[in-house]
């Protein structure tokens, strides 16, 4: 299963690829697509649109796991986050790419083991499990860990289906 993580942002949208094979986990890439800032907000979006399937296309994810919105106290950069994620899931859902949400607070406590993890905590960790020579971004490791997140979900379920014993057959009385 081949894992693409996204950290929506309509500014800076972190992306990560794990590979899962089994119960490994690897690292196979990750990045930062970083829009230029003196177009309109729509010109942005199109530019997540595009390099989003760039992404998509050179790595072929199976599985996408994209962070839930979370509220904020300003309703602006809320409303341009919620666009962010719009284009993402709608780019994802073309690509026919099954998505999954996770929201923040699991994501923390998933990878760092607090749900209030700050976004250095969660790098250095991603940074450990993964085997990186040095921490990526933080909107990039924040990918990275929506990625691990769903990966360990996955995981979680397929160990727990083994783990359910077969039911029998059952028998209808003869009643005639």
């Amino acid at each position: 299963m081949r894992v693409l993580g996204i950290d929506p942002g309509s500014r800076h949208l972190g992306w990560g690829v794990l590979e899962r094979v089994g119960t490994r986990v690897e690292h196979v890439a990750h990045g930062v697509i970083d829009v230029d800032l003196d177009g309109t907000f729509a010109d942005r979006l199109v530019d997540i649109d595009d390099r989003l399937g760039e992404v998509i296309a050179a790595h072929a994810p199976s599985h996408a796991a994209v962070e839930s919105i979370f509220f904020s106290k300003d309703a602006q950069s809320a409303a341009k986050l919620g666009h962010a994620r719009g284009v993402v899931l709608l780019r994802l859902a073309r690509a026919s790419v099954q998505t999954f949400e996770y929201p923040p607070a699991l994501v923390k406590r998933t990878v760092a083991g607090k749900g209030a993890a700050d976004k250095r905590q969660v790098a250095m960790v991603v940074t450990a499990i993964l085997r990186l020579g040095t921490p990526p971004r933080s909107d990039a490791a924040d990918a990275l860990a929506i990625a691990l997140t769903h990966c360990n979900v996955v995981g979680f379920q397929t160990a727990l289906a083994a783990s359910a014993p077969a039911r029998p057959a059952r028998r209808r009385a003869n009643v005639p």
